[in-house]
């Protein structure tokens, strides 16, 4: 099947998400993070959405966060946000969606004092030039039409010596031309690292709890479609990590 064709199933899919979860119990929409099992401390009530979160908190601590104006492109559900508000506690933190329901979800669920979302584009942000410290790009950007305009944005946004914290998926056969995409920036490289074996140990230990949320929101007719959007055990899209047919990364830059 074309990639036009898994980008409307995975767009619906997003859409439909949005729609049914009334009780906010999908807040978190990353396939998470696990080296060697080791655990971040979090709330009881947190538990569920720990693979997501310990995402969330490897990535983010690629910089000081701490007292600094943070941008989060991409910011989905606002999960990975407010954890990182919460947890690592950012001056501010703005997050910025394309979907409009995402945003008005967000702005309804996730009501810190220093925490704000924002519709719009991630290759037009609606925001001046150097207008934070830290931009936070999680599991997003595979979606982006134009990669190279979304960098050149990134770049923008941020002041200099900021920190830019991208991480996300590609097919094995597209890594190379993302490496010309990002090696044309300005950025200067702090990081490089493959974390497809971490990506995938979080898959394993978190999907029978996947698998039993979809079972209670979603009609069966969906059921195929939905495991592969979360990549659940056994799913393609797990499978192909499994077999390294995509390869999961993380980067730091800095302006």
């Amino acid at each position: 099947m074309t990639n036009f064709f898994w980008d409307r199933i995975f767009r619906f899919l997003y859409w439909y998400i949005s729609k049914i979860d009334k009780k906010a119990e999908v807040i978190f929409m990353n396939y998470g993070f696990s080296r060697n099992n080791h655990q971040i401390k979090l709330e009881d009530k947190e538990l569920k959405d720990r693979y997501s979160a310990q995402l969330y908190d490897y990535i983010a601590r690629g910089a000081e966060v701490k007292g600094k104006d943070l941008l989060e492109v991409g910011s989905g559900r606002g999960g990975g946000l407010s954890f990182v508000t919460r947890y690592l506690k950012p001056k501010s933190a703005t997050g910025l969606d394309l979907c409009e329901i995402a945003v008005a979800f967000c702005n309804k669920f996730h009501t810190l004092e220093n925490i704000a979302f924002v519709q719009g584009n991630a290759q037009d942000m609606p925001f001046a030039e150097s207008s934070f410290d830290v931009v936070l790009n999680i599991e997003s950007s595979h979606r982006y039409p134009d990669m190279a305009l979304f960098l050149k944005e990134a770049y923008r946004v941020l002041r200099p010596g900021g920190f830019f914290l991208f991480t996300d998926f590609r097919y094995s056969n597209d890594l190379e031309k993302l490496s010309e995409q990002l090696g044309a920036t300005e950025f200067k490289l702090i990081k490089h690292e493959m974390i497809t074996d971490d990506v995938l140990e979080a898959l394993k230990l978190s999907s029978a709890e996947r698998e039993a949320l979809i079972y209670k929101l979603v009609p069966k007719l969906l059921h195929y479609w939905i495991k592969d959007f979360a990549a659940t055990e056994g799913s393609p899209t797990f499978n192909h990590f499994a077999k390294k047919e995509m390869v999961y990364f993380n980067y730091v830059f800095q302006k």
